[in-house]
């Protein structure tokens, strides 16, 4: 029996009108508004340290230049797995974004047990890097890293102890960088987060820890803690009175770089603007300044240039870890 040239035609444009509904809808067509309600920064810390004060401050800017809130959310622990889980979990729509740190990329390379992988994540744009520097009790015995090397090999191994904010920070890699570079053995303390570590090197139950120099910097003015050195390579040109532990321990180096990422999958449209709008709030000279009031060297970078130097990072990172992990 012939079939029916209306039926047929009914039937394609069924079908299309079908592959029309099933297609994904353009993610941001060029002109659109975004965000059109509220945006989420994950900070996979917790509050009162300097990736909150960052996140917090970038959010004000952020919400001024979309007219629209953004809702900081800590999210701390697991050495800052939790958060970033959290955020590799999200929904790619761009409502959800992160302020991650170099722990990003030294658990990458550390550590085997990670509920997500740094391809699950999608970079947007970098800030720069914090000033680091190894801080001390007021009553240390030791003024400067020259002085703490010699106390440490006038005792036994261990003796002393360093705090970090967390295992698979850069704060942590720093004390065991100085241990090998140093030929010192000194016992890594984790904390999570910095406030309880200040608290301990104040009272007199850790004697230094590795510390963000904004976050601490009441304490140093205070009297109530001491600089012993700087993780940069070079003195900062933020705080050039403090020598790097490089001009004792050549070679030296660890750094903490801070920047936004989303969750992978995000649509191209949505990834370019998140990193225009980011780097906009960046690069305006009432943020470069307010960067430096907060210790932070302005180094800010798109999406295609930090997936770079993530990368790069996870580079050195192995380089500089996988040595010191044969050590033990």
């Amino acid at each position: 029996m012939p079939s029916d040239p209306t039926d047929s035609l009914r039937r394609r444009v069924l079908l299309a009108a079908l592959a029309t509904l099933a297609a994904p809808a353009p993610a941001l067509a060029q002109g659109s508004r975004f965000p059109t309600r509220p945006v989420k920064i994950l900070v996979p810390q917790p509050p009162g340290g300097a990736a909150d004060r960052l996140g917090r401050m970038v959010g004000e800017r952020l919400e001024a230049h979309w007219k629209q809130s953004v809702v900081l959310e800590n999210k701390p622990g697991g050495g800052v797995v939790i958060g970033t889980q959290a955020l590799a979990r999200s929904p790619a729509d761009g409502y959800t974004i992160g302020l991650l740190g170099s722990s990003l990329s030294i658990n990458a390379v550390q550590r085997k047990d990670l509920p997500y992988e740094v391809k699950d994540l999608q970079p947007l744009a970098r800030v720069g890097y914090y000033t680091v520097a190894l801080v001390a009790a007021s009553n240390f015995p030791a003024n400067d890293i020259k002085g703490l090397i010699a106390l440490a090999k006038s005792q036994p191994a261990k003796s002393i102890s360093f705090g970090s904010n967390g295992i698979g920070t850069s704060a942590q890699v720093a004390g065991e960088m100085l241990n090998h570079m140093a030929g010192i053995e000194l016992q890594h303390v984790p904390y999570n987060g910095a406030a309880k570590m200040y608290t301990d090197i104040i009272g007199g139950v850790l004697p230094i820890g590795f510390s963000v120099v904004s976050s601490a910097e009441n304490f140093i003015k205070s009297g109530q803690m001491k600089v012993l050195g700087l993780t940069s390579a070079r003195r900062s040109p933020l705080y050039p009175q403090w020598p790097t532990i490089a001009e004792t321990v050549p070679d030296f180096e660890a750094v903490n770089w801070a920047g936004f990422c989303g969750p992978a999958g995000l649509p191209r449209e949505i990834t370019q603007r998140l990193g225009e709008d980011l780097l906009a709030v960046l690069n305006t000279p009432e943020m470069t300044k307010a960067l430096a009031a907060m210790g932070i060297e302005h180094a800010p970078q798109g999406p295609a240039e930090f997936a770079a130097f993530i990368q790069s990072e996870m580079k050195r990172f192995a380089l500089i870890t996988q040595p010191l992990a044969a050590q033990k």
